[in-house]
């Protein structure tokens, strides 16, 4: 095959996938720049697809669209598409000085307490690493630190001239007050000491070069809030809530806190949305039900998903084994890898606001 016939086939690709529209952007990938690296040599055509972050949920359904386009060009004998990622983040916003390395803050907040807002977010921090990001996760719940136990981390994290290198479990790093205090101390403080804490945890810990940082904060609305708040620009805060009528109620004054500061809600979670059972597969709703998805749509935010109340879950995070590497088959998984997936969406679709999308240099060489 001559090079002007690569040539011909190589223009036929481009347009082709300008007709491949991406989901989240409402526009084809071509105008995002999300094709690159496109070479036709003898008929046989190889090109790379830049995804805005790789726990893109809509991986597989964009590369189907891109083969199904492909299927009319005439001449081609073979197709390789590599799908790949560059994590789009949102920059400094307002002022505030992102973290070094950090691309997204993803605060994990709840109007109240013992509605499952820690498990939620080392959950959500495995699945957005099984997705293939590289997650960070930051215990700011300094009143409860329990992360480190979640995730079964057992080694301290080093200090080497006044910088903090966080241990890592599961390829994630790991930074909490629970590596700071004598276990069982309590920890009685007022909000200026706080404020500094959570101040040393964002600017004087090595991250690396993160994808997301997942901050699991205090129940409430109070000072940890307000802190990463003026901190930092997050990018988005997460609700996690139980169906009941008095979660519901507090997930609202918390969201409502965060829209004050000028931080967007990515969506809420309803967790222990229902019980099954493991011996009858009966399922009872014992917070009640539908509760997060109602309050989401009342509130105008997106639903990212639900998650039943499960022993397995329990197990998992009381063993420092989460239940995504537990049991990574599992539908509780699954729904997390699903809210994972549409949260790392909706960043996407947020951070482009703020940076235009312009992945690919479309060229097309042959």
């Amino acid at each position: 095959m001559s090079q002007s016939e690569d040539k011909t086939i190589a223009e036929g690709v481009m347009k082709a996938l300008g007709r491949v529209i991406e989901p989240d952007f409402k526009k084809d990938l071509v105008t995002l720049g999300m094709i690159e690296d496109l070479i036709v040599k003898d008929g046989n055509v190889v090109f790379t697809v830049i995804l805005t972050t790789p726990a893109c949920p809509l991986k597989e359904e964009i590369k189907k669209a891109c083969l199904s386009a492909l299927s009319s060009v005439a001449g081609i004998a073979s197709v390789d598409i590599r799908m790949t990622a560059r994590t789009t983040g949102g920059g400094a916003r307002e002022g505030k000085a992102a973290i070094d390395g950090v691309k997204n803050v993803i605060a994990v907040s709840s109007g109240k307490g013992g509605v499952g807002k820690s498990t939620t977010a080392v959950n959500l921090s495995i699945a957005l690493s099984r997705l293939g990001a590289r997650v960070g996760i930051l215990d700011s719940d300094v009143y409860g630190p329990n992360i480190p136990m979640m995730l079964g981390v057992s080694t301290l994290p080093k200090q080497i001239n006044n910088r903090w290198f966080p241990p890592k479990m599961h390829d994630i790093p790991v930074m909490s007050m629970a590596f700071m205090a004598p276990p069982g101390a309590p920890l009685i403080w007022r909000g200026p000491m706080l404020h500094g804490i959570i101040t040393q945890f964002i600017r004087d810990v090595e991250w690396g070069e993160l994808d997301y940082l997942v901050v699991d904060m205090p129940p409430g609305t109070g000072d940890a809030q307000l802190s990463l708040a003026q901190l930092v620009p997050v990018t988005g805060a997460v609700i996690v809530t139980t169906p009941q009528e008095v979660a519901l109620s507090d997930s609202r004054r918390g969201l409502a806190m965060f829209q004050k500061v000028n931080v967007p809600i990515l969506g809420i979670v309803e967790n222990m949305s229902s019980f099954h059972c493991p011996h009858c597969h009966h399922e009872t709703p014992i917070f009640s039900t539908g509760g997060g998805e109602h309050a989401a749509a009342e509130l105008k935010v997106p639903f990212l998903g639900r998650i039943p109340i499960d022993l397995a879950i329990r197990e998992a995070g009381d063993s420092g084994r989460p239940i995504g590497l537990a049991h990574p088959e599992s539908p509780l998984s699954e729904a997390y890898l699903k809210i994972a997936g549409n949260i790392a969406s909706r960043i996407s679709i947020l951070n482009s606001e703020f940076q235009p999308i312009t992945l690919g240099n479309l060229a097309q060489a042959t």
